[in-house]
């Protein structure tokens, strides 16, 4: 049995097999919706029914999907699967369905402490091997075990080397190996590139970025594209940490802001040492946004950063203006099994 997916804002449409959800079956005949953890948490999925019914595994909602907005009808397209014909309202994003995903050996080329949690991670492929990727996807460190972490690339796609910025979590298993025992020339394997948060290039409308620690990394990523092709729409970076020392990448911003006449940076710190003189923005990065931007309308906002960010935006951009569909985001969810 199957049935028919047909999509409000794109002219196709795509068939679902009987237990498959609705990213699955996109994504399996070339129609590339927004999605990132694929399990229910980050959201990133979500489209609008219009028409038609779906159902959950257990009929359990998603995490990532309030009982207001089940309400209003929306659906989270990585776990729903169609009860019968549907119409939906969900982007789509042509740019990413002709990636190719590879598995490749990789050799560790640098190793650098950022701050004294963060890693620079540096990655080399072999001769004649390329790694295409859109400024803002990840790929995954498969372990020797079989689990695998995943990492946003906060490189150009146009560099030799994958730059990966990681952050130690507390009795993380891969990242107490990176901090303690890894060295340069050790080889990893790794697969990718995956997901959808990458710069839409089809509007001009002002946008903001913001990051939460090492999610930086994607964002630094589309800057460094941005430097290499120019831009013609505003770009506001906001950076939260929690004090100056984990502002990692905080003099290059600046610089970065004199070579781009479109590039504003704003650091926000939530816990600023009381030693040290910082005059900047204080409190929670989201908050900061909303100082300087108390209306939203015509912007475009990409975050990255911890799933509290990531909801408090969810939960408050929208009655300040930002409009549906112009939110794009990585939640960075830690792996269940330690990091």
């Amino acid at each position: 049995m199957t049935d028919k997916v047909e999509l409000v804002n794109d002219s196709r449409s795509f068939s679902t097999e009987t237990g498959e959800n609705i990213l699955g079956a996109a994504l399996r005949q070339g129609i590339v919706i927004p999605h990132n953890c694929r399990n229910g948490f980050c959201g990133s999925c979500i489209g609008l029914l219009h028409n038609g019914d779906v159902e959950y595994e257990g009929d359990e909602r998603p995490r990532a999907l309030s009982e207001e907005k089940e309400k209003e009808g929306f659906v989270v397209c990585c776990q729903a699967k169609t009860n019968g014909d549907i119409l939906l309202e969900v982007e789509t994003i042509d740019a990413v369905a002709d990636t190719e995903i590879k598995t490749l050996p990789c050799r560790v080329s640098r190793l650098v402490k950022l701050a004294d949690d963060v890693m620079l991670m540096m990655l080399k492929l072999p001769p004649h091997e390329k790694f295409q990727f859109h400024a803002g996807q990840y790929l995954d460190i498969l372990l020797r075990d079989g689990r695998r972490r995943s990492f946003s690339m906060a490189s150009s796609p146009s560099s030799e080397l994958i730059e990966l910025h990681i952050r130690k979590v507390p009795d993380g298993s891969f990242t107490g190996e990176v901090f303690n025992e890894m060295k340069e020339k050790d080889m990893l394997r790794i697969q990718g590139p995956f997901g959808t948060f990458i710069l839409r290039d089809d509007n001009s409308r002002p946008a903001i970025l913001i990051a939460g620690g090492t999610g930086l990394a994607p964002l630094k990523s589309m800057l460094e594209r941005v430097r290499e092709q120019g831009c013609d729409r505003p770009l506001h970076l906001y950076w939260g940490a929690r004090d100056v020392r984990d502002l990692y990448f905080h003099q290059e911003l600046n610089l970065w802001t004199k070579e781009l006449d479109c590039l504003t940076y704003t650091p926000v710190l939530s816990e600023p040492d009381a030693a040290e003189s910082w005059s900047g923005a204080t409190g929670w990065v989201h908050e900061a946004v909303l100082v300087d931007f108390p209306d939203l309308q015509g912007v475009d906002v990409y975050a990255s950063g911890p799933p509290p960010m990531i909801n408090a935006i969810q939960n408050t951009f929208p009655e300040k203006g930002l409009q549906q569909g112009h939110f794009y985001f990585d939640s960075f969810e830690y792996a269940s099994d330690g990091a």
